[in-house]
C-alpha cells in the first residue's frame, strides 16, 4: 500500500523543514523524510555549533585585550570538554524542538532514507510513499580526497567530535570552512598550519578582502602555506601524522589533519535515474530560479542545488516554493541577486553584491570604488595590530552601490542593515546623506570619501 501526500520533502535540514512547515500551514498534507538528526548540517555540524566555538575564540581574544583596558588577569584557563558538553546539549535541544515544530505544523515525520521508484513514488525501507510534489533537500557532506592515507584525517564533522584542542593541526583548504576553523583552533590554543592549493584563501571574494585576511592570518601566527597540496598521509608510531606535500622536500608533521576541501551533494543514494532527474557533473541538481528540476513537480533546494549554499538561502527558497505551490502566489521565488554572507573568521568578513573584478567585467569604466582601512577605536588600547577594511563598489553616474565588502570587528552584525540598503538600490549619495552613528566602525560606510 502506498501512502499519498500533497507534498513530500526528502531531507530534514533548514530548507526541507521550511518548505514542509510553510506548505502545511497552507493546508497541504505533507510528509518529511529524514534518517538522521533534524536540522541538517547547519544545526548539527555547521552554523550553530561553529558559532558557539567562534564565540569562545572571540572571548579568548577579549581576554587578551583586557589588560590594555586596565584589567589584571593573572590566570585564566579554557576547558574545551566543558564547552563541548554545553554545545552538544544546546544542539540536542534544537533537535528536540524541531520534532515539536513539525508536529505542531501537522507535518508527518517519516524516519529513514528515501529512494525514487518513479517520478511520483519513493521507497523508504520497503514502504511506499507518493506525492503530487516532491522536494529534494538532502544537503551535502564533507569531501575526502582519494589519496594514500586520507582516512587518517578528519573533516569539519570530525571537528565537532574532538574531545580536546589538538596541540598541532594542519587544515587542508582555502575556503570559508578552512579559514573559520583555522582561526578558532589557533585562538583556542592549537598550532595551526593552513595548506592552500592556490595562492590565497577565499578566491571568490573581493581581492581587497582576500589580501587583508591573508595578512591577518599570518599576523596572528597561523602558518599559511600556499601553492601546495597533500599527496599522501602516513601515521607515525607515536600517533602523529606525516603529510607529504607537493613542493616540499620534507614531510610536515602534525597531530591532526582536517580536510576542508569542499563538500559533496547527497544525491548519490536517491536513485534519481528512476525519476529521470538530471545531475550536474559535480552531483548537484540543476534547477531554474523557481527551484524546478527538469522533471515536472520535482524540486531541489539547499546544498544539493547549484547556487548559494547558505542556510538562509535554503530557508528562503523553501518558504517561497511553498508560497508558489500552495499559497496562490504563482510568481513567488527567491531573487538570487544581492545575497549577503558572512565568514566567521578572525576578524569576521561580510560581503554582498559584486566584487570589484566582477563589476569591472560587467560595467567597465562606469565602476568607481571607495575604500578605507583604519584601526578601530577598540584596538587603540590592545596589543593586536587589527585593522578594519571597508569597500564600496559603485556603478554609473548615480553611483549605485553594487558591492559592499567588509572585514573587521563587528562587520558580521553591521552588514545586515546595509544589505537591505543595497538590495533596495541605494546609491553612494544615499549613504553620504545618512547621519553617522559616532563613535562606531559602521559610520565609516556613510562617511567614506
Amino acid at each position: 500500500m502506498t501512502k499519498h501526500y500533497d507534498l513530500i520533502v526528502i531531507g530534514g535540514g533548514s530548507g526541507g523543514l521550511s518548505v514542509a512547515e510553510r506548505a502545511a500551514r497552507y493546508g497541504a498534507r505533507c510528509a518529511l523524510i529524514e534518517g538522521g538528526r533534524l536540522g541538517g548540517t547547519c544545526v548539527n555540524v555547521g552554523c550553530v555549533p561553529k558559532k558557539v566555538m567562534w564565540y569562545a575564540a572571540h572571548l579568548a581574544h577579549a581576554l587578551d585585550d583586557a589588560p590594555g583596558y586596565g584589567f589584571r588577569l593573572d590566570y585564566f584557563d579554557f576547558d574545551w570538554r566543558k564547552l563541548k558538553i554545553a554545545r552538544d546539549r544546546f544542539v540536542g535541544e534544537i533537535n528536540d524542538w524541531y520534532q515539536g515544530y513539525l508536529a505542531e505544523a501537522g507535518v508527518e515525520l517519516v524516519r529513514g532514507f528515501a529512494r525514487f521508484v518513479n517520478a511520483r513514488t519513493l521507497d523508504v525501507d520497503g514502504e511506499r510513499f507518493s506525492a503530487h510534489h516532491i522536494v529534494i533537500a538532502t544537503g551535502g557532506r564533507p569531501r575526502i580526497p582519494d589519496l594514500p592515507g586520507a582516512e587518517f584525517g578528519i573533516t569539519s564533522d570530525g571537528f565537532f567530535e574532538l574531545e580536546a584542542c589538538p596541540p598541532r593541526i594542519a587544515i587542508a583548504g582555502g575556503g570559508y570552512i578552512a579559514v573559520e576553523l583555522a582561526g578558532m583552533l589557533h585562538t583556542l590554543g592549537a598550532e595551526v598550519t593552513l595548506l592552500v592549493r592556490k595562492g590565497e584563501v577565499l578566491r571568490t571574494f573581493d581581492a581587497a578582502i582576500r589580501e587583508e585576511l591573508m595578512l591577518r592570518l599570518r599576523q596572528d601566527g597561523i602558518n599559511v602555506v600556499t601553492r601546495t597540496e597533500i599527496r599522501a598521509v602516513a601515521r607515525l608510531a607515536k600517533g602523529a601524522l606525516n603529510l607529504h606535500c607537493a613542493g616540499r622536500d620534507k614531510p610536515l608533521e602534525t597531530d591532526t589533519l582536517l580536510w576542508a576541501i569542499g563538500r559533496i551533494p547527497n544525491t548519490d543514494t536517491l536513485n534519481l535515474g528512476a525519476a529521470n532527474v538530471k545531475l550536474n557533473a559535480d552531483g548537484t541538481i540543476p534547477t531554474d530560479p523557481y527551484q524546478n528540476t527538469d522533471v515536472p513537480q520535482i524540486y531541489a533546494l539547499g546544498d544539493i542545488a547549484e547556487r548559494f549554499h547558505l542556510t538562509p538561502v535554503a530557508i528562503a527558497a523553501g518558504r517561497r516554493l511553498a508560497d508558489r505551490l500552495f499559497g496562490q502566489q504563482p510568481e513567488r521565488r527567491l531573487a538570487y541577486e544581492n545575497i549577503p554572507s558572512v565568514v566567521f573568521s578572525h576578524p569576521p568578513i561580510g560581503t554582498i553584491g559584486l566584487t570589484e573584478e566582477e563589476a569591472r567585467a560587467h560595467h567597465g569604466e562606469a565602476v568607481r570604488v571607495y575604500q578605507t582601512r583604519f584601526r578601530p577605536m577598540y584596538h587603540a588600547f590592545t596589543a593586536r595590530p587589527t585593522h578594519t577594511l571597508m569597500k564600496l563598489v559603485c556603478v554609473g553616474p548615480e553611483e549605485k552601490i553594487v558591492g559592499c565588502h567588509l572585514i573587521g570587528e563587528g562587520v558580521d552584525e553591521m552588514l545586515q542593515g546595509f544589505a537591505v540598503a543595497v538590495r533596495m538600490g541605494a546609491t553612494k549619495r544615499d549613504f553620504d546623506d545618512t547621519v553617522a552613528i559616532h563613535p562606531t566602525s559602521a559610520e565609516e560606510l556613510v562617511t567614506m570619501r
